[in-house]
């Protein structure tokens, strides 16, 4: 008796997680979303739908047509490559044509290492529109040479223990 290799869901990575590339539009819808501050609530109504919906976009979980990705773009106020940017290589080379050729192993760990992305944080989103909030530049100034300065200071202390 001969058996049928496993079929790859459409979108799906071997081991039946969202595709990468997917992961990362939903990433970004869900980054615009919270720079404007809206609910998922407030973008599903705008665009007809619900809110659970919007969440799977999000996720990844569902797929976004190009129709779809169209609607988001006007309604979010950004381009359509928008959703693309700072797409890393690895994850690219992740779309679904790649999929026989992959390792499901290496393709679940660059997923869980995409997922650390501190730009995909909510503290990250949430500090970054504060900041384009404050209405007086030569503040806003000071604080972005006082968090560069102390990035720097951190980066080189770390580099002193490493010698």
């Amino acid at each position: 008796m001969t058996t049928t290799p496993k079929k790859i869901s459409r979108g799906r990575t071997p081991n039946g997680e969202p595709n990468p590339v997917d992961v990362h539009v939903g990433s970004r819808i869900r980054m615009r979303r919270n720079l404007l501050g809206w609910s998922q609530e407030k973008l599903g109504s705008m665009l007809g739908l619900t809110f659970q919906q919007v969440q799977k976009y999000e996720k990844g979980l569902n797929r976004v047509s190009a129709s779809r990705l169209w609607d988001f773009s006007v309604v979010l106020s950004i381009p359509v490559s928008f959703f693309f940017e700072d797409m890393g290589k690895d994850v690219a080379q992740q779309a679904p044509r790649m999929f026989r050729s992959c390792d499901a192993v290496s393709l679940s760990e660059d997923v869980d290492s995409y997922n650390d992305d501190p730009m995909r944080k909510k503290e990250t989103l949430e500090l970054i529109n504060a900041y384009y909030k404050i209405d007086n530049k030569q503040a806003s100034r000071h604080l972005y040479d006082l968090i560069m300065s102390m990035a720097k200071t951190q980066y080189m202390y770390r580099k002193d223990e490493e010698e």
